[in-house]
């Protein structure tokens, strides 16, 4: 069996084949990527929005003062009166 020579140019177009392939692989996962990054971005800003709801019922039903809500979420320590 005779194996024919294959040409350099035949060469050069079956590995552009290849490498086009490749790329259009690539951008077809990293429109795929962005698309689940940009999920991920709006499930954590609902998420952000849920505890802020739940931050906002417990404000009505807490005795605490204003002065000594502020003071907690700044990590200061509450003033003795």
């Amino acid at each position: 069996m005779a194996r024919r020579a294959i040409s350099i140019e035949e060469q050069i177009d079956r590995q552009e084949a290849v490498v086009l392939a490749m790329k259009k692989k690539m951008d077809d996962m990293k429109a795929k990527y962005e698309a689940e990054i940009e999920k991920m971005a709006k499930l954590v800003e609902k998420k952000k929005q849920i505890e802020c709801k739940e931050i906002l019922e417990l404000l009505k039903t807490t005795p605490r003062s204003f002065d000594e809500i502020k003071a907690f979420l700044r990590g200061e320590e509450p003033e003795e009166e």
